[in-house]
């Protein structure tokens, strides 16, 4: 009878597919390693003899690699909850087990179809995308965000999301466990596993240089504005406690960006103006704008109805507000706590989090003949809302405005970054991002980051961005793949449950056999 809930080699294999799952993540970057970081999760499910052990190993290497990835994980939730260190740590191994789950659960889907005689080159990617699709994440990202640093590897997004790019790496992950499952056997690979493994990160590369200079072309060839980004540097609380200070930077950064010569627009981050701005406010030329030119689009507090909505505001020339969009995904224990209309107690026992309310439109702003689309904090890595947001209004710029000074001098905000490029090319629009501690950054239609800000240091960034609009397969397709990978695994569970019943029959004829005897 076996007690060890893992043998060692299990084990190990799990460990090691965490580790090279986060080091080819954002924030570490070793991109390469995306191709190969699951082959020793497949080598071991190769060998798992249940279902059980399979959610196991699954369940081990998702832990690991979501603690290597979301480190900062701890950091974040002392600051927003204002828990004990002891207790954030708590929370954080919960969450990232719950977030591990979503491998758990691949692993399983994985060794049920190999089991069932499927191959692993439609089990995988088909199990990877079904999970990135319908698994609920506090911090969504895909497989595919691995492959950033390499704009032309990432211009198939356009096509099926980031759940294709997903699905081809997942592809080239199978493909070589295979071949090297093959070798030990003392068995020749075949060519076909070898062929997946070279030419889907070929195809993917040559087609991103046909679009790359397609789009490029059709960028250059658009209205260009110039913008300006005055990264004004606050701490978490500082801005709150010294608000003045706070607005003084502002300004201060945008009278040097105009110093060099006029903007089209200005651009300031997430609650640069913390004040709650009454609902009957019509200009703020002299409150926010401290007598500059306009326009400004900044994020402020606006109260409306006895409610706080976290919003963006956009004044003209003359410091009128001429539009504004209030943020519609809630950050958890930041802007809202859960439960916390339900238990109010709970509000006591986390002090620094937010009581905002949820917008509700997806109208872009009106900036003259343009239209821009405003992305508050994380909803810029959040490809669902921004296709639903795109087919709304049909954008000519995202700008995403964030602070993401909770989270500190880690990771955190380059794997932001890294994750936004990904609507840029989804949509081929260009995208500003205005944060209050970085990174601030420009990004163009292919994903390239053409200028980008320092971290926890002020920055006055000026740049030109191109005023597009257009059609993308994504655009109309959404997470087809998504459904369609829901569907196969339909297809089959009632394929599985007809195996089981066929194989607990009776063979045929027997029970009729006596029936006749009596």
């Amino acid at each position: 009878m076996r007690t060890s809930l893992l043998s060692p080699r299990a084990a190990a294999g799990a460990v090691l597919s965490g580790v090279l799952y986060f080091v080819s993540f954002p924030g570490f970057d070793v991109w390469p390693i995306a191709f190969v970081c699951l082959v020793p999760l497949h080598l071991v499910l190769a060998r798992v003899t249940t279902g059980r052990e399979a959610l196991r190993v699954g369940l081990l290497m998702g832990f690991v690699t979501n603690w290597g990835g979301y480190y900062w994980l701890v950091g974040m939730l002392e600051t927003f909850s204002g828990f004990p260190f002891w207790l954030c740590v708590g929370f954080a191994s919960v969450l990232c087990l719950y977030q591990g789950g979503l491998f758990a659960l691949y692993a399983w889907l994985f060794h049920a179809g190999t089991r069932a005689k499927w191959s692993p080159l439609l089990v995988a990617p088909t199990a990877m995308v079904l999970l990135e699709f319908a698994y609920p994440l506090l911090f969504p990202s895909y497989t595919a965000n691995c492959l950033h640093p390499v704009v032309a590897l990432i211009q198939a997004t356009e096509i099926f999301g980031p759940l294709g790019l997903t699905a081809a790496i997942v592809l080239v992950n199978a493909a070589i466990a295979m071949a090297i499952e093959r070798r030990t056997e003392g068995v020749r690979a075949n060519g076909r596993s070898l062929a997946v493994a070279i030419g889907v990160p070929a195809l993917l590369f040559a087609y991103g240089l046909v679009r790359i200079s397609q789009v490029d072309a059709r960028s250059a060839a658009s209205a260009r504005l110039t913008i300006g980004i005055a990264q004004s540097n606050m701490g978490v609380y500082q801005k709150h406690e010294d608000p003045e200070e706070g607005l003084s930077r502002h300004q201060r950064l945008s009278k040097r960006l105009l110093d060099d010569g006029e903007l089209d627009l200005l651009i300031w981050p997430e609650s640069a103006y913390v004040y709650a701005l009454p609902e009957n406010v019509r200009t703020v030329r002299r409150r926010v704008l401290g007598g500059l030119p306009g326009p400004l689009l900044f994020g402020g507090i606006q109260r409306r109805g006895g409610k706080l909505y976290n919003t963006a505001l956009l004044t003209d020339v003359s410091g009128r507000i001429v539009d504004s969009y209030d943020k519609v995904y809630l950050l958890a224990f930041g802007e809202y706590l859960p439960f916390g209309d339900v238990f109010p107690i709970l509000h006591e026992w986390s002090p620094h989090s937010g009581r905002f309310t949820k917008g509700t439109d997806l109208e872009p702003l009106a900036f003259g003949r343009w239209r821009i689309a405003t992305l508050v904090c994380y909803e810029d890595i959040l490809p669902r809302f921004v296709r639903d947001l795109v087919r709304a209004g049909d954008p000519h710029l995202f700008v995403n405005q964030t602070n993401d000074a909770w989270f500190g001098k880690t990771h955190e905000p380059a794997i932001h970054l890294a994750l936004s490029v990904f609507r840029s090319v989804e949509h081929r629009r260009w995208l500003v991002r205005a944060t209050n501690t970085g990174i601030s950054a420009i990004v163009d239609p292919v994903g390239r980051v053409v200028k980008q800000g320092p971290l926890f240091r002020q920055a006055a960034i000026r740049g030109d961005v191109r005023m597009m609009r257009g059609w993308t397969p994504y655009q109309t397709v959404g997470d087809v793949l998504g459904w369609l990978s829901l569907g196969a695994a339909a297809a089959f569970a009632v394929a599985r449950r007809r195996a089981r019943a066929s194989a607990t029959d009776p063979p045929a004829g027997k029970s009729g056999s006596r029936r006749s005897r009596r």
